[in-house]
């Protein structure tokens, strides 16, 4: 928590998280009461997510994180066609959408055929992680940091030490969702990599820098990631990074990073030993390139589309 400046103001709410459609009647509602007040001088809204209310007085901006709710193969097609009505009456009415890498920027377009110059890229950052020196022991793990969900495909490094017995044991850090750390569970036991696999559950964010520093690496096996912020996070921390090739990921990281399709539980394995022999000129290197991504910069290029998207507004309403 942070003390908010002065020139910022809070509107305290209540309303229901779920269902969704409870939320965004709620919302809706509450923010064209908040627009229509006598005093209010507001010229944007924001969005960081969906859904947008249907009418709105003033010009509003939208972020759209990733395309997940449209790609998701385990999705419903049902949800797929609704994720994909929603999206596009939001995107075609907001005056600026930005997004948090150029691969989502691509995917908007791909998929509602909006002009390249209402998007504005606004990356995320990690320089809130606190960087310690590394501490790697003969038994560091790689490391995934990440809610234990489907999409993480945490299943393939559970598979890919399994078909090298010589990598370092797997430490998966993160909340578990549904029933996916049981599922996974019963795979480690399967393939007899058990002993090998620890989960260490939902952990305070000040654990985060040590988890780092001791692992041997840091290993993102994604099958779709609108950013990875996780990438920059060990980047910034000088430690060894493979990667998925899905989404993202190799934008953020760097396309020389080691990495292995989605799919593939061998080239993954050989990955992961990829990355433990990089040497520690490279990583300096990818460290020195992950430190230019700072969370200043993106509020400030996140206020420059704000100020852009409003003075549009404006000639569009005179």
């Amino acid at each position: 928590m942070f003390t908010l400046p002065s020139s910022v103001g809070r509107v305290q709410t209540r309303g229901p998280s779920k269902p969704v459609w409870k939320r965004a009647v709620f919302e809706g509602n509450t923010i064209r009461r908040l627009l229509s007040r006598p005093e209010s001088n507001f010229n944007l809204v924001h969005f960081g997510h969906l859904p947008v209310p249907l009418s709105l007085p003033i010009p509003f901006t939208l972020t759209v994180h990733d395309m997940r709710s449209m790609q998701e193969a385990r999705t419903s097609r049902l949800s797929r066609v609704i994720a994909h009505r929603l999206h596009r009456s939001a995107i075609q009415r907001a005056a600026c959408v930005i997004t948090v890498s150029d691969t989502v920027a691509a995917d908007v377009i791909r998929y509602f055929g909006i002009e390249p110059a209402r998007i504005r890229v606004v990356p995320n950052a990690a320089d809130h992680v606190e960087v310690l020196p590394r501490d790697v022991r003969h038994d560091a793990p790689i490391l995934h940091v990440g809610h234990v969900e489907r999409h993480k495909n945490l299943e393939l490094l559970i598979r890919a030490i399994s078909v090298d017995p010589n990598l370092p044991p797997l430490t998966l850090a993160g909340a578990p969702k549904g029933n996916e750390q049981n599922r996974l569970m019963m795979l480690a036991a399967e393939l007899g990599v058990e002993g090998r696999v620890s989960f260490l559950g939902r952990f305070d964010d000040r654990q985060l820098p040590t988890l780092y520093a001791q692992a041997a690496c840091v290993a993102l096996p994604s099958t779709m990631e609108g950013f990875g912020i996780v990438a920059l996070e060990a980047q910034r921390a000088g430690v060894p990074l493979c990667v998925s090739g899905a989404g993202a990921l190799t934008e953020v990281a760097g396309s020389h990073i080691p990495h292995f399709a989605s799919d593939d539980p061998v080239g993954c394995a050989k990955a992961i030993q990829a990355a433990l022999a990089i040497p520690s000129s490279l990583l300096e290197e990818d460290r020195d390139r992950a430190t230019r991504f700072t969370w200043s910069e993106s509020a400030e290029r996140l206020c420059e589309a704000w100020r852009a998207a409003a003075n549009h507004g404006d000639s569009r309403h005179t």
